[in-house]
């Protein structure tokens, strides 16, 4: 079916009357594919219900009527109020008490196939529909908007009488609220005085607001900026202000990726004097990806090229050699990345339990070793992926701020890095040069997911479903292996115990490997840089967004079996003596489950079967024999990471301490002179030489013990 109308040729009331005949026949008429009435279905259901707002899909508008869509692109401040009309025909039929009582239906489109980019939108968009994509970066929580008021007049002559503004069916007030210009009950009141031939003049009298009595609809105003991987490099992001009213108001919050379909407005000039203009959009529908990518569309032949690739047999090795092509080596650290970018599978218990499934990976090492690199080319890879860094990362542009408006004094929710990547990577580089204050806000991001933030009244818990994957120098400049991984980076332990895979990066001259090395960086500049990787770039993105989305690998018995010797084997020795140190923890045992799923969605298998498991064991052993070593006893000991000392060393420290204790005990002046400590402890064997000072230094940095006098140290307690 076909229609041609010309509006510019009809009156107003003509054009809403055409149209609304027009966009009642299509409502009314329309059929599904299985030959059901759709929308009277839909409009049952919205009367059930109970709700305004009638969801219509653009494709159907398409096949049913094309100029349809074209009018309501074109001209939506006609197209909208007919469609409104429309649906209240719709549901007189079916309900027509619920049809007088509600004042306005809406019209909620769906499926828009055309998306203006927001950095796009010019003056030919004024008035005009149009669908944007992007983040909410800001909201102000949900106000109420006056759109039909109700004023008392009066008269000089003490007579009041109560009146709607503005008159008439349909009509709201605008922007801006305005006095009447005069009395609808006074003038109704003067005709009828004309009529009889008595007219006798009325005078204006008071306009009185009665708020009370005046009718509202719920409105809020959020920031909706571009995606950080669509931003051209080197720009600054650009966003766009939404107005949501009614039922789209609270159905997104900061962080969520969103499609709004709306008519872009033109904003008053805040001076005036000058003819500069801002744009906002008005919305008609707003659609909240899920969490799983939705954005990124695939079309079938991506769907055959991803599957095809799925099934080559060494398509995990491909992968791996695809991720940073212009690196040489570090095959482990590429595939843990690998592995972090598909991620394993979070899971939700009944009682509301969260585990999470992002793997999170630190980078630790020398200067030079190519990991602000490997960073910067997952953030580029990864379907979502912002990269920052610790110098120029604060706690709030990290999670989420409250900040304030200078023209209205509005509070906004600002969402911050981890709130942005939820469902992608965050790749923090330099992540030891952050603020102490500044590092502590990512503790329950990383661990739970989530944002909390209670600030100016403001209190809100945003999603931060995000893989961490940071890198850092050691302390000194290099990493020095006497001092365990705590003493070489500036990193707290509540932050490094939550890291699934550590991977120390050392600068050591090994002939054979340096040769190599040379010849392949040589040759990459030979080529001018361009390594031609196993799988394009492109094509990556969208092989790890369908398996995050598609792919929800389980556990086979076998896989389980794999893991659980290597858990119980590990915990063996410690269970034998229980003074030996713990060599692997509960956190261990969820991050090996995370890896082998992880390497199960590599290759687009539902079930994580024994080779999966197996070389999570096989990676997470490489990282805890150069990470979770007591470089003392020779033995594994995760205290190395969970408490930033081995076992060894703290008993070291208790013998120290317990010493103190005693010897001051005995001592007239109630401390122990270090020079007399220092000759005991090495006679009872309790540390030598070179560790003393270690050890003194971090019982005073605990609050342990204290220098009473000079060089004469006593329990704190």
């Amino acid at each position: 079916m076909t229609s041609s109308i010309n509006l510019e040729e009809l009156t107003k009331e003509e054009e809403i009357s055409s149209l609304q005949a027009l966009f009642t026949d299509f409502l009314r008429n329309f059929r599904d594919s299985r030959g059901k009435f759709k929308y009277r279905e839909r409009v049952r259901e919205m009367i059930l219900r109970e709700s305004r707002s009638l969801t219509i899909d653009y494709e159907d508008l398409i096949s049913y009527d094309p100029h349809l869509a074209d009018i309501i692109e074109e001209s939506p401040d006609e197209a909208f109020p007919a469609l409104s009309e429309s649906i209240r025909t719709l549901v007189r039929d079916e309900n027509p008490e619920y049809a007088d009582k509600v004042f306005k239906f809406y019209a909620r489109l769906s499926g828009w196939v055309k998306s203006t980019p927001i950095r796009h939108i010019r003056s030919e968009h004024i008035n005009k529909l149009v669908m944007i994509e992007g983040i909410i970066v800001r909201s102000t929580p949900p106000r109420h908007k006056l759109y039909k008021a109700t004023y008392l007049h009066i008269l000089p002559t003490g007579e009041q009488h109560e009146f709607e503004w503005p008159p008439g069916e349909g009509e709201e007030i605008g922007d801006e609220l305005e006095k009447p210009t005069y009395c609808p009950e006074c003038v109704a009141a003067y005709e009828e005085e004309l009529e009889e031939g008595s007219a006798r003049r009325r005078q204006r009298g008071i306009f009185k607001l009665l708020p009370e009595k005046s009718k509202y609809r719920d409105w809020q105003l959020v920031v909706v900026q571009e995606r950080p991987e669509e931003i051209p490099a080197g720009q600054i992001p650009r966003s766009i202000e939404v107005v949501l009213v009614d039922d789209l108001v609270d159905v997104a919050r900061p962080g969520d990726r969103v499609s709004v379909i709306g008519i872009v407005r033109l904003s008053r000039s805040k001076k005036p004097s000058k003819p500069i203009f801002s744009c906002y959009v008005e919305a008609n529908n707003v659609i909240v990806a899920q969490r799983f990518l939705e954005e990124l569309k695939l079309s079938p032949e991506d769907e055959e090229k991803i599957l095809s690739l799925s099934r080559d047999p060494l398509i995990r090795r491909k992968i791996i050699a695809s991720i940073a092509p212009t690196i040489y080596g570090m095959w482990d650290i590429k595939e843990a990345v690998a592995l972090q970018l598909f991620g394993g599978v979070s899971k939700e218990a009944p009682d509301g339990t969260k585990i999470r499934g992002e793997i999170h990976v630190l980078l630790l090492g020398d200067p030079g070793t190519a990991k602000s690199q490997i960073l910067q080319y997952v953030a580029r890879i990864a379907p979502r992926g912002i990269y920052t860094t610790g110098k120029g990362s604060s706690a709030a542009g990290l999670t989420a701020a409250v900040i304030r408006d200078k023209q209205t004094g509005e509070y906004f929710l600002e969402a911050g890095a981890m709130v942005l990547g939820d469902g992608g990577i965050v790749a923090i580089d330099e992540i030891d040069k952050m603020r102490e204050e500044d590092r502590v806000a990512i503790h329950e991001a990383m661990e739970q997911g989530t944002v909390s933030i209670a600030k100016a009244g403001i209190v809100a818990r945003l999603n931060a479903r995000a893989s961490v994957l940071a890198a850092g120098n050691p302390k000194r400049g290099r990493y020095e292996p006497e001092l365990g991984l705590a003493g070489n980076i500036n990193l707290p332990i509540t932050i490094l115990s939550r890291f699934d895979l550590i991977f120390i990066l050392k600068d050591v001259a090994e002939i054979k490997h340096d040769e190599s090395l040379v010849r392949y960086v040589l040759r990459t500049h030979e080529r001018h840089g361009s390594v031609t990787p196993e799988i394009p770039p492109d094509l990556l993105r969208k092989y790890i967004a369908y398996a995050r989305k598609n792919v929800k690998p389980v556990l086979t018995k076998e896989a389980q079996e794999i893991i659980k010797e290597y858990y119980i084997e590990l915990r063996k020795k410690s269970a034998e003596n229980p003074k030996a140190p713990l060599a692997i923890t509960t956190r261990q045992l969820e991050a090996l489950v995370r890896l082998a799923e992880a390497h199960a969605r590599m290759a687009l298998k539902n079930k994580v079967e024994a080779e999966d498991a197996a070389e999570a064991v096989r990676l997470m052993n490489t990282v805890l024999q150069k990470v979770g070593m007591d470089v003392e006893t020779g033995t594994l000991d995760i205290d190395t990471i969970m408490v930033g000392k081995p076992r060894s060393l703290q008993e070291k420290e208790i013998a120290l301490l317990n010493l103190i204790r005693e010897l001051a005990k005995d001592s007239d002046l109630g401390c122990v002179r270090r020079k007399y400590l220092k000759a005991k402890a090495l006679e009872l064997g309790i540390v030598d030489e070179k560790t003393f000072d270690r050890l003194l230094a971090s019982l005073r940095r605990t609050g342990d013990i204290y220098e009473k006098r000079a060089l004469c140290y006593a329990p704190t307690d």
